[in-house]
């Protein structure tokens, strides 16, 4: 069990930042900006809407324009200390037609009350087998970037929308729960106990996702305006 204090000063410096450039961005309500210094992390993560045990793989697909995109996503052996933070790392990996466009080792932790933060990521986007761009990167505690919340202990529809993630300018996605208690059929089967988010950008008003997350599984389908992936199988869990 590891905890990392934020000041207050920073973290009312940060919030205030955060709501300004929330309402510089977003007609609707501000996103809040998660109390980290509140939290007490453990090992490993097993929120029931959002689990991570090592090995767990899921594999997911969407049609679009540009061809067909596979998404893989692993829980790898390995750990990542952010922050003094010991985190999960999931590798996510984006194919088009069996081309690699985006490789990604992202960095979660949970709290003791159950909430899952995202503590960063390392991205990269490719073309032609080349890494050419590193855009969205960022990691907590590194040039101002503070952690979010990307699964609340116990999900509900409050109109509670919380930043994801928060680097100036380069990652501010905020949730929100939006529905609870639906059932979700996917390639991969039909799923119970399933709760919808609705995600967006402070930075980018295109993002528009609603994700669903089933307990004991995790997401099993994200809808975006033009395209929907969905879970084709699951194993490890």
């Amino acid at each position: 069990m590891m905890r990392r204090l934020l000041t207050p000063s920073v973290l009312s410096a940060s919030l205030a930042l955060s709501l300004a450039l929330a309402c510089a961005h977003d007609d609707g309500p501000p996103p809040r900006l998660p109390d980290v210094a509140a939290a007490t992390f453990v090992d490993g993560v097993d929120n029931p809407y959002f689990p991570l045990p090592v090995g767990a793989r899921w594999v997911y697909e969407a049609k679009g324009e540009d061809g067909t995109e596979r998404i893989e996503v692993s829980v790898l052996p390995e750990t990542r200390v952010v922050n003094g933070v010991t985190a999960v790392v999931v590798r996510d990996t984006v194919t088009v037609n069996g081309e690699v466009v985006e490789d990604t080792w992202d960095w979660y932790a949970q709290d003791s009350e159950g909430n899952v933060w995202y503590l960063g990521e390392d991205t990269c986007e490719f073309e032609a087998g080349e890494c050419v761009s590193k855009a969205g990167a960022w990691e907590w505690g590194k040039e101002g970037a503070l952690p979010g919340l990307v699964m609340p202990a116990h999900p509900a529809v409050d109109g509670d929308r919380y930043y994801q993630e928060f680097k100036e300018g380069e990652a501010e996605d905020a949730g929100e729960v939006v529905a609870v208690g639906l059932s979700v059929t996917v390639p991969a089967g039909t799923y119970s106990e399933c709760i919808k988010t609705h995600d967006t950008s402070t930075l980018d008003r295109e993002l528009d996702e609603h994700k669903y997350y089933c307990a004991g599984v995790g997401v099993v389908k994200v809808e975006e305006p033009d395209a929907t992936e969905a879970l084709l199988e699951v194993s490890g869990i």
